[in-house]
C-alpha cells in the first residue's frame, strides 16, 4: 500500500470535488450515529459504561509489558506459537518464510488493519503467493487496489453499478445485476471455493486475553471464521496494544466496540481461540501462530501522554462524528488508518514529519473524544502533536512549521498578550476582513486566509465587539443618573 499522507491536501480537494461522495457523506454518517446511540440507548447507564471501558484500557496500557508476558505464557501453554517482531519487515517475513516453507499457493484473510498497516498483500503477492480478501468490503477494496473507506465498510461507499462490473471483470459474474443481496451471493460462492481448499488463513485480532492467553475476533459475515477453521494453519496478526488483562474486561470490551461500531449488541458471530485444534475436534488449525507486532509502538510507549493512542479498539465510531471526515471521507487520509482514528495513529506510527497535514485538519470540536468508547482525548493529542513540531523533537521526528507561519503565530501571540494592541488590531483589521461581506456573511477572499473559505462560509466581523456595546451602555446609564 502506497503512503499518501504528505498529499492529504491535495487528495481532501480532490475528494472534495466529488459530488456523488459528498451526498453519500451528507447521508450514512447520521445513520451510523443513529444505531450506535440506539445500541448504547440498550445500556443501563452508557456513560457509566463507557467509563469502565476507558479505566480497562488504562489499565492494559499502564500493565502492557507484564500482560503480554502473560498472554505469551498462557497461550504457549494453550499450544500456540507466538512470534515477536519488531516491525512491519520482521513481520511479513516470518509469514512469508512460514508460507514457502508449509508450499502455500493462496491464503485468505479475514479483516485486519495491522496486515494492511505492514503492507503483508503486497509482500506476499511479490513472492508469488496469492492473497484473498474474504470480508466483502475489503474484497471490494482489493480488487479496485484502494484503501479502506471506513474501517467497518471499507468499501461502502462503492456505487453498486461498480461493483457489479467488478464482479463480472473478476470473479465471472454470469448474469449482471444491481441486486446487492445477489452480487454478495456472488462473492460468497466464489470466496467458498478458496475456502475449500485453502491451507493458510490469516486473520487480525480483536482483543488478546492475558488471563487465559485467548484472542477473540468480531464479525458479522463469519469469513474469520471460515479462515479460521478450514486451513490446517491459521496465522492471526496483532499489534502488541491488543492485550487485556481478563476474560471479564474483554466481554465488557466486546459490548462497547459493537455498539460502538454497528449499534449491535453483540455482533454475529464472536470466535475466541484458546490453541489449535484438538485430537477429538473437527474444525480448527492444527497449528496455530501468533504474530505480535511492534512496529513503533514500543516508542509510543515510553511517552506518557502519546500512549494514549494505543488505547483504540478500532471501533469507527470517531469517524462519523467528525466534521472533518463526513466531508471528505476516507481516502483523502492516504493510509490505513482515518478519520480521528488515523489523526492520533498515523503521527505516532510514520512520524510527524509525514503527517503534519492530518492533526491540523481538526476543529478541535471535540466530537470524537465524546464518543470514544475507551476515554481517547484526541484534540488533546492533536495539539500535543502540534507542540513535539515547534520543539522539533527528534523521537517523533517532527518537522518545523514553514516560516511564514513561524512568525504569524509570534506576531498573533504578541498581539494576544496585550489587550491594547489586540483591540488596535481588530479594529485595524475589521474592514479589511469585511469588504468581501455580502449580506452579513463572508463567502471568498483573497490573501493566505483565502483557504478558509473554500467550502465554508463566515459570519462578517461585528461593527462593534462586546466590549465597545457594553462600555457604551455604561456610559449611557452614567449619563442618564447625572442627568435625575
Amino acid at each position: 500500500m502506497e503512503i499518501k499522507t504528505e498529499q492529504f491536501t491535495e487528495l481532501a480537494k480532490k475528494e472534495l470535488k466529488n459530488d456523488r461522495q459528498r451526498l453519500f457523506l451528507k447521508l450514512i454518517p447520521p445513520v451510523m450515529r443513529m444505531k450506535r446511540e440506539a445500541g448504547f440507548g440498550t445500556l443501563p447507564d452508557a456513560p457509566a459504561a463507557m467509563a469502565c471501558g476507558a479505566a480497562i484500557r488504562a489499565e492494559a496500557m499502564a500493565r502492557l509489558p507484564e500482560l503480554l508476558e502473560e498472554f505469551e505464557k498462557n497461550a504457549t501453554a494453550n499450544g500456540m506459537k507466538v512470534v515477536w517482531t519488531r516491525d512491519d519487515k520482521e513481520a511479513n517475513e516470518f509469514i512469508r518464510n512460514l508460507a514457502k516453507e508449509k508450499g502455500i499457493q493462496y491464503v485468505t484473510k479475514g479483516k485486519s488493519m495491522v496486515t494492511e498497516e505492514t503492507a503483508l498483500n503486497e509482500v506476499l503477492e511479490e513472492h508469488g503467493i496469492e492473497v484473498w480478501e474474504t470480508d466483502l468490503g475489503e474484497f471490494i477494496a482489493q480488487q479496485l487496489h484502494r484503501t479502506p473507506f471506513h474501517i467497518v465498510g471499507p468499501a461502502i461507499n462503492v456505487p453498486v453499478e461498480e461493483v457489479r462490473d467488478l464482479f463480472i471483470e473478476k470473479i465471472g459474474l454470469k448474469e449482471p445485476t444491481l441486486d446487492p443481496v445477489q452480487l454478495g451471493y456472488a462473492a460468497r460462492l466464489f470466496l467458498r471455493d478458496k475456502f475449500h481448499h485453502v491451507k493458510m488463513g490469516i486473520t487480525g485480532v480483536n482483543m488478546a486475553v492475558a488471563e487465559t492467553g485467548t484472542i477473540i475476533n468480531v464479525e458479522n459475515e463469519g469469513n474469520i471464521r471460515f479462515t479460521k477453521a478450514s486451513p490446517p494453519i491459521q496465522v492471526s496478526v496483532m499489534s502488541l496494544e491488543k492485550v487485556i488483562p481478563t476474560m471479564k474486561d474483554a466481554l465488557h470490551l466486546v459490548r462497547l466496540l459493537c455498539r460502538s461500531c454497528t449499534g449491535q449488541r453483540l455482533s454475529v458471530y464472536v470466535s475466541m481461540d484458546s490453541g489449535p485444534k484438538k485430537k477429538d475436534e473437527i474444525d480448527g488449525p492444527e497449528e496455530l501462530y501468533i504474530v505480535i507486532v511492534d512496529n513503533g509502538r514500543s516508542k509510543i510507549y515510553q511517552d506518557v501522554k502519546a500512549r494514549e493512542v494505543l488505547r483504540c479498539i478500532r471501533c469507527g465510531a470517531c469517524l462519523a462524528g467528525c466534521p472533518v471526515w463526513r466531508q471528505i471521507g476516507g481516502y483523502a487520509y492516504g493510509w490505513a488508518y482515518s478519520g480521528p482514528m488515523g489523526q492520533v495513529l498515523n503521527p505516532v506510527l510514520l512520524g510527524l514529519d509525514k503527517t503534519q497535514e492530518l492533526y491540523r485538519a481538526s476543529t478541535l470540536c471535540g466530537a470524537c473524544k465524546s464518543i470514544c468508547p475507551v476515554g481517547i482525548d484526541h484534540p488533546s493529542l492533536f495539539l500535543y502533536y502540534r507542540s513535539k513540531d515547534v520543539l522539533e523533537d527528534p523521537i517523533f521526528k517532527s518537522k518545523d512549521r514553514p516560516w511564514a507561519e513561524r512568525q504569524f503565530f509570534r506576531i498573533w501571540s504578541f498581539a494576544a498578550s496585550a489587550p491594547w494592541l489586540w483591540n488596535l488590531g481588530v479594529r485595524m483589521a475589521r474592514p479589511f476582513i469585511n469588504k468581501d461581506a455580502r449580506d452579513g456573511i463572508i463567502s471568498k477572499t483573497i490573501g493566505p486566509s483565502a483557504g478558509w473559505f473554500r467550502k465554508r462560509d463566515l459570519p462578517s466581523m461585528a461593527g462593534f465587539t462586546f466590549h465597545d456595546r457594553w462600555k457604551k451602555m455604561q456610559n449611557t446609564e452614567s449619563r442618564g443618573q447625572k442627568s435625575e
